[in-house]
């Protein structure tokens, strides 16, 4: 099948670097975990045993292939373009998520670790982590925000249940990022035995580069199913932006295709104009080196990590993929963002229309449909990748929207 062996013009260098970004700017005392990691994956990516093994738990345990459905009402309802869903929300945890952590964990075993290291925002990373360090016996250590921990709650609930101590993290704005910090000390402090499970296309090499292989499984699928359905590839796939990985996921088939649109959706909060209240990279941000590697970043004016909003706990890091930010420069994929607003309208949307509960990330990638759809040709095909479910979003969608009812069983239930 040779599936880890594809490439494309737009990979990083020998050294990690996409162009300006990427690299490995970490800690002399990580280099030689970062440097026993890429080892690990180079010789893994080129054995067919581990090929074999990690497509067995996608099909066994995971339950992939993912659905790519196709959203008649929605199409119906907006005009134009045919739109397709690849519902990731069904797979095995509810996300995408779980695609580059089983990678990880079969990774972590040939390495003889024997404890994994997450961080987490919305807590499907954290609960993808929880779930393979469960199915492989490691033990398992999830840092999350403290702001993350009260719009997440049941995801914490679950990584406890599956036996991970998740941490929650009061420096700076208790958010991804400082997750993200408070991870990377914990890998410092234990290298020898674990294992950083980092849950993104970011980070320092081989992250960047790994976490992407891991998950093109979503736009390899995707070329099968639509070939199948349609009897051509799509026009455009559209997918929302954090670090990166559900869209790199599925993406990166299709680089090397440029009669394919690529469109990535950034969190835009409350106004790309308000500072501090929205997390869109390309609205304000600038080169940096933080947490390891270099892209863009929204940062103050000293340089430091600057505030970010969105109403969804996926989308507020305030920095962005290395690949991506190549991939912009190089024209490739295009960049929009979402309000908090715009997301609300698309999740309730999809919902009334499609039966589908997506998750606020995904929901900025469907209020995108919502713009691109209705001005083009009926012959047109969208496909929008649906990274995961809403079962985590239920606390913010219930405030956001109002529901007098739930908050009052939520009271009754505190007492």
């Amino acid at each position: 099948m040779n599936f880890f062996k594809y490439k494309t013009k737009y990979d990083a260098d020998a050294s990690g670097h996409f162009g300006p970004y990427g690299g490995r700017y970490a800690p002399e005392m990580l280099i030689p975990a970062l440097e026993e990691l890429e080892e690990a994956y180079m010789k893994a990516k080129n054995d067919p045993a581990f090929e074999k093994e990690y497509m067995y738990y996608l099909k066994t345990y995971v339950g992939r292939p993912s659905p790519l459905y196709f959203a008649e009402n929605l199409t119906k309802h907006l005009g134009g373009a045919k739109i397709y869903m690849k519902n990731e929300g069904l797979n095995h945890t509810g996300a995408h998520k779980i695609n580059h952590c089983l990678g990880q964990a079969l990774l972590a075993k040939r390495m003889g670790k024997k404890r994994l290291i997450a961080e987490t925002g919305a807590g499907q990373h954290g609960v993808a982590a929880a779930t393979v360090a469960a199915r492989f016996g490691f033990k398992c250590t999830v840092y999350m925000g403290e702001e993350d921990m009260k719009r997440q709650r049941p995801n914490v609930f679950w990584m406890q249940r599956l036996g991970a101590k998740v941490i929650p993290v009061m420096e700076g704005s208790r958010t991804l990022k400082d997750a993200v910090n408070a991870a990377l000390k914990d890998w410092i402090t234990n290298v020898r035995d674990s294992h950083y499970i980092l849950g993104s296309t970011l980070g320092p090499h081989p992250f960047p580069s790994m976490n992407r292989d891991f998950q093109q499984i979503v736009g390899y699928e995707v070329k099968k199913q639509i070939q199948e359905l349609e009897g051509r590839q799509p026009d455009m796939l559209i997918a929302c932006v954090s670090g990166g990985s559900n869209a790199m996921g599925l993406f990166y088939r299709f680089l090397e295709d440029p009669s394919v649109r690529l469109i990535g959706v950034e969190a835009a909060g409350e106004g790309v104009r308000k500072k501090g209240r929205h997390a869109s990279r390309f609205a304000g941000g600038r080169l940096g080196v933080i947490q390891g590697y270099k892209t863009i970043f929204l940062q103050d004016k000293e340089g430091n990590i600057a505030q970010t909003h969105s109403i969804s706990a996926g989308l507020d890091y305030p920095g962005i993929g290395p690949q991506f930010a190549y991939l912009k420069d190089k024209g490739r994929v295009e960049f929009s963002a979402a309000t908090d607003k715009q997301a609300l309208k698309a999740f309730n949307l999809t919902v009334k229309h499609e039966g589908i509960l997506p998750a606020l990330e995904s929901s900025h990638a469907i209020a995108e449909v919502i713009k691109r759809a209705p001005k083009m040709s009926r012959d047109n095909l969208i496909v929008v990748n649906i990274s995961g479910r809403a079962d985590k979003d239920i606390f913010i969608v219930a405030k956001a929207l109002g529901d007098t009812e739930w908050n009052q069983f939520i009271k009754e239930q505190a007492k």
